[in-house]
C-alpha cells in the first residue's frame, strides 16, 4: 500500500520539472491535490510535463543558473498560482566524467552553476513569500556522491556536497519561521542524467550500492513527498538518504 499526502490548496514548486525526478515530484504533488509550476529552461518539454499532469500544472522556463530567470519565474507562479509553498530544487546536471587534473575551469563553473548557485537563487527568490504566511517546505536533491565523493566527479561531488551544506545552514536560519528546508542524496537513479555520464561510472555507483539496482523516480518523489508535507514538522537542515544501503553515515 502506498503513503498518500494531502497537499489540497499548496503550491509546489518543482525546477528540472520537465523529466527523471522533477517530473516524478510535479506529478506526485498534482496527483495529491497541489497545484504545480513545472520549472525548466527546456520550454518546449515543460509544456509536454505540464499537458501529461493536467490542468493542475502550468510550465514555466527558467534557467536556474540566472538568478534574474528564478526570479521572473517564481514571481509567475506566484502570479497565476497564488503562492509558492513547496519548492523543490531537481534541476541538475552531471557533468563530464573526467580525472580531477583534467577538469577545466568551464567545466568546473559549469556545474556549479547549475547545482549549487540554482539552489542558491531558488531558495532566495521562495523565502520571502513563505515568511509572509509563516510556512514552506524546501527539499533540495544533493547526492550521495555529496557525501562520499565519486572519482571522475570532483565537481558534481563538491557541487553536491555544498547542496548538503547550505541546506543545514538555510534550515538553521529558517528555523523559528515555519519554513522547513531539507534535502536527500539519492544513489543513482533512472534519469535522463545518466546520458550525461559514461557506462563505467554508472556501474561503479551501481556496484556501490548493496540492493544492487538503480533507483527509481517513483521511490524518491515518495521521499520528497514526506518532507514537502505538514506531517514533516519536526525535521529541518537535514539530508535523508535514499541510496538502497549505500550511505555509510
Amino acid at each position: 500500500m502506498s503513503t498518500s499526502y494531502d497537499f489540497t490548496g499548496r503550491t509546489a514548486a518543482v525546477t528540472g520539472a520537465a523529466s527523471g525526478i522533477g517530473k516524478a515530484c510535479a506529478a506526485s504533488f498534482a496527483a495529491a491535490g497541489a497545484q504545480v509550476a513545472i520549472i525548466d529552461r527546456d520550454e518546449k518539454a515543460a509544456a509536454v510535463a505540464a499537458a501529461q499532469i493536467g490542468a493542475s500544472a502550468i510550465a514555466l522556463t527558467a534557467d536556474v543558473t540566472v538568478s534574474s530567470d528564478v526570479n521572473a519565474a517564481v514571481a509567475s507562479a506566484q502570479e497565476e498560482l497564488g503562492s509558492v509553498d513547496i519548492l523543490v530544487c531537481a534541476a541538475g546536471i552531471g557533468g563530464d566524467s573526467l580525472r580531477t587534473a583534467d577538469v577545466s575551469d568551464d567545466e568546473w563553473r559549469r556545474v556549479f552553476a547549475v547545482n549549487c548557485d540554482g539552489v542558491v537563487y531558488c531558495n532566495r527568490a521562495v523565502i520571502p513569500g513563505m515568511l509572509d504566511r509563516g510556512y514552506g517546505r524546501i527539499v533540495n536533491i544533493a547526492s550521495i556522491a555529496g557525501k562520499e565523493g565519486n572519482p571522475m566527479a570532483a565537481a558534481y561531488s563538491a557541487s553536491k556536497a555544498a547542496v548538503i551544506g547550505m541546506t543545514k545552514s538555510f534550515g538553521k536560519d529558517l528555523a523559528d519561521t515555519g519554513i522547513l528546508v531539507n534535502s536527500i542524496a539519492p544513489a543513482v537513479i533512472e534519469t535522463p542524467i545518466l546520458d550525461q555520464l559514461t557506462q563505467d561510472h554508472i556501474d561503479y555507483m551501481v556496484s556501490r550500492i548493496p540492493l544492487g539496482r538503480l533507483g527509481q523516480t517513483a521511490e524518491v518523489a515518495g521521499l520528497v513527498s514526506y518532507l514537502a508535507s505538514e506531517e514533516c514538522s519536526f525535521a529541518t537542515g537535514a539530508c535523508f538518504d535514499i541510496s538502497g544501503g549505500r550511505a555509510t553515515y
